[in-house]
């Protein structure tokens, strides 16, 4: 099986754990330790929150200021603009930010928010059969 691992430096691991649920993640107790909680949004997908001391283990890198900075930004997919509403009116109610205005381009829409460190996440819905059709033309 392919997974993705997305570590993602955290100010605070009970707060970020609480605001990924919120958004739909689960808990993923298996790769749970002290300065860090796997959330799964899939089998495949699974973000691991880290305490900042624990993500720069083994670097000599600054971690980036990711409320002033971006550095990386992530996509997840959902089925319906319902439930792409749904997840960003979650996050938001639990302390996120919009960081951009929907983005409606018929056949897609996504809402972009960032977490409580300023990690951005896009929210998207894609008609496929859409995207195919004007792809033809």
């Amino acid at each position: 099986m392919k997974q993705i691992f997305i570590n993602l430096p955290v100010a605070d691991l009970k707060k970020s754990e609480e605001f990924y649920t919120i958004l739909g993640f689960t808990s993923y107790p298996l790769f749970t330790g002290n300065n860090q909680i796997c959330m799964a949004w899939s089998k495949e997908i699974l973000v691991m929150l880290q305490s900042k001391e624990f993500f720069n283990v083994g670097s000599a890198k600054q971690i980036a200021d990711s409320k002033n900075v971006i550095s990386a930004s992530f996509t997840l997919p959902v089925e319906n603009l319902e439930k792409l509403n749904e997840i960003v009116e979650n996050g938001l109610k639990a302390g996120g930010r919009e960081a951009l205005p929907l983005l409606d381009e018929g056949f897609m829409q996504v809402r972009t928010i960032e977490d409580l460190d300023g990690h951005l996440w896009g929210i998207i819905h894609l008609d496929i059969d859409k995207f195919k059709e004007l792809k033809s033309i």
